[in-house]
Order: structure tokens, then sequence, then C-alpha cells
């Protein structure tokens, strides 16, 4: 980091494991507190807290479902109340329901737009108001290649995180002028829970290997500390397709 962090507070949503405990560890590192939030693997959301907090950081554990307008509240109130006002905020929360066109339910469409970007959308607003007051913010959101891509999941997977980049270039041209920017990183097959079992995919990737939830947060680290990008989204892919 260019410019360290100490002062800074960060939300990561789905932090507990994988790509969202490397993005939380990674702030941590560059000085922020962070609050690390899990929908129910609270064990796992309080080891990457201890973690951070045995290097010397500040970080605590928040349990809420972020689909839910009422748990984003609490949280984002119990986050200012132990830790100060957020002003960098990881959408990072999701879920990915493996469906094909015939077996795809509007019960699997619902739960899918709802978790992975109506939670986008209510975690925005419930912190605006704090980054505005500082006319300061860093708001990076998670997508994926199936934005743009055929991708395996389904196409519910697809337009969930489509989505999620849509919401990202809108909020970005209405709040540039406010020293807030929202970009968004878009990983693909990346070595987590998600791809156990599914090695035979490493085929499709040039680079010849995962990626890696390391490399994913370094993408992030880049854009909370580059004031003058907005409105992009950061494609990790291997080189198995560019934007």
């Amino acid at each position: 980091m260019a410019e360290s962090l100490a002062g800074r507070v960060a939300l990561v949503t789905g932090g507990s494991r994988g790509i969202g405990a490397a993005i939380s560890n990674a702030l941590g590192e560059a000085g922020a507190a962070v609050a690390i939030n899990c929908r129910e693997r609270l064990d796992q959301a309080n080891s990457v807290a201890d973690d951070i907090r045995a290097r010397g950081g500040r970080a605590i554990a928040v349990a809420a479902d972020v689909s839910q307008s009422v748990a984003v509240a609490g949280m984002v109130e119990r986050v200012k109340s132990e830790l100060g006002p957020i002003e960098i905020l990881v959408n990072n929360a999701g879920i990915a329901i493996t469906r094909g066109v015939d077996d795809l339910t509007e019960a699997d469409f619902d739960r899918t737009i709802t978790v992975n970007l109506k939670s986008v959308f209510l975690c925005t607003q419930a912190v605006l108001p704090m980054m505005r007051a500082r006319k300061w913010g860093r708001i990076v959101n998670i997508s994926s290649g199936a934005a743009r891509g055929a991708g395996s999941i389904g196409p519910h997977y697809n337009a969930s995180k489509a989505g999620i980049e849509g919401l990202t270039r809108g909020y970005a041209a209405r709040l540039v002028k406010e020293g807030i920017t929202v970009n968004a990183v878009a990983p693909s097959l990346i070595a987590t829970d998600m791809m156990k079992g599914q090695e035979q995919l490493v085929a499709r990737i040039p680079l010849g290997r995962f990626g890696r939830a390391e490399e994913v947060a370094k993408a992030v680290m880049l854009l909370v500390d580059n004031p003058y990008m907005t409105g992009q989204t950061i494609a990790m892919s291997g080189g198995m397709s560019f934007n």
C-alpha cells in the first residue's frame, strides 16, 4: 500500500474463509480495523479476527445475514460502535447453487439474486452516510468471470454477478465527486472450498493453476489504494479471458 490504512475501518462481508478471509487479513496488515462478517460460521470469522489481533491489529467478527435489511442495519451499527465509522466496504458474501437450465427453480433464482446482489445494495446504502460525512470511501464488490462468460454454476449466478457490475458502475458515476470510489474484482476459478473436487478445470486455465485467494486480495488492495480508479472491474482468470 502506498498509503497506510491506519485509522480506517473496513467491513468485509462473507469474510470468514476463502477470498473474504484473505481480504480481511490484507486490510488488517495495511493497518485498517476490520469487521469480519459471516452468516453462520462465527467460529471461523472469530479465528480470522484473532489472527489480525495477534499481529497487533483491531478486528471483530459480526454474524449477520446481509441479504436482510434489518440484519445489515444492526451489523453496521455494531461495527460503528466498536470500531468506528465504516470507510471501506468489501461486498464479498455470496452463494453458488449449481443448476442447469432444466432444474433451475424460482426459489434458486430468488435466493441467488437476494444473497449475491441485493446484499451489495443493502450494505452499500447502509455505509454511504458514514463515507459521505468523511468525503472518503472505498467500495469493492466481488463479481465473477461468470458476469461476462458462460460459467459453470448456472444462468441465475451469471445474472447475479452481472448485476453486481451494473451496481458498481451506477454507484461509481454518482459518488465520484464525493471522494468515494466503487470498483469490482471478477475472479475465475480460485482455489477455495468451491473448487474442491473440480481439479479437472485447471486444464481450462492457460496459466496452468487455480488462482489464489491472496491474489484476489491484492487486486482489492490495489483498488482501495487508488483514488483515481472508479467504476472499473478487474478480471482475474489466469489468461482464460480478457476484458
